[in-house]
């Protein structure tokens, strides 16, 4: 995860995006599973004639298996010698190679201090979900989740909002060890679409494994009128795991955009976004 590259490599910027329905979720695993990581890096390797070398991507967001994502980004280092034979061929290349859930959409090379995970500023994400009495668009079925309940949209939102800011979320948010749960949400709303198609939208400056779809659940109870509009902000605020709150199916949830700051801004934001962040204690803050 190093900021640095290493002597005689380039680092290159990845815009891509991927159906989740197939994999298991973007980073490699053990056992042969498929994950989207596995086929980029497998497309790569073949097209650039690298033989048993792999070279590993780093991403912005590790998204879970049946987890969609229209605007991710990743970065790779390739040799130097090597990025400038294949660098105008191999988009192309690569679009013949990758299995057609993936696309790579540009290559390019990346700015000083440039990384997909540390130097993002936000990620945005959209969780879609349809209550119509008769389901969902069957073309839509991938990418929407029926919920057969009517949903009361302006209450969902209400209680979006009340979770926006800088808070502990352990409450929405699978524990890791050594990991911190304190998040910044930058944006939370809700809006139903004309087609009816109810948009969850969440943009934050990270987000901890499972929170978004988390988040969702509790909004969904909110919607269908089993809680008040109050309730999601009371369980943020209780910071302990709600048998209440619901994980919801990951199909819905698509990983739309990531934002980064200017580029002579990336290797600050890369050196804040290492740093463990805690709250200042409730009642006030010493000085």
């Amino acid at each position: 995860m190093s900021d640095e590259v290493q002597p005689g490599h380039v680092r290159v910027r990845l815009d891509l995006s991927y159906d989740g329905t197939a994999f298991s979720g973007w980073a490699k695993q053990a056992g042969g599973r498929r994950t989207v990581q596995g086929e980029i890096e497998d497309a790569l390797r073949t097209v650039t004639r690298s033989g048993d070398v792999t070279y590993e991507l780093t991403v912005a967001g590790r998204t879970d298996a049946g987890v969609h994502a229209r605007g991710q980004v990743a970065h790779v280092d390739l040799p130097a010698g090597l990025w400038e034979e294949h660098r105008e061929k191999l988009l192309k290349r690569l679009a013949g190679r990758l299995p057609k859930d993936v696309r790579v959409w540009s290559l390019r090379e990346a700015p000083a201090g440039f990384n997909a995970r540390f130097a993002a500023l936000w990620r945005r994400y959209v969780y879609r979900v349809g209550d119509l009495p008769g389901g969902v668009d069957p073309l839509l079925r991938n990418h929407v989740l029926w919920h057969d309940w009517e949903l009361d949209v302006a209450a969902m939102d209400a209680a979006a909002k009340s979770l926006v800011g800088e808070h502990d979320f352990a409450a929405y948010a699978k524990k890791r060890e050594g990991a911190t749960t304190i998040r910044e949400i930058l944006d939370f709303g809700v809006r139903r679409r004309t087609d009816g198609v109810v948009e969850i939208e969440v943009r934050a400056d990270a987000f901890c494994h499972n929170q978004v779809r988390s988040m969702v659940g509790a909004l969904l109870f909110v919607g269908d009128g089993h809680r008040g509009v109050e309730w999601p902000r009371k369980v943020l605020d209780a910071g302990v795991r709600d048998s209440a709150v619901h994980v919801v199916r990951p199909h819905g949830l698509t990983l739309e955009e990531v934002g980064y700051p200017a580029d002579e801004l990336l290797a600050a934001r890369n050196r804040e976004a290492r740093n463990r962040r805690s709250l200042p204690p409730r009642g006030g803050c010493c000085g």
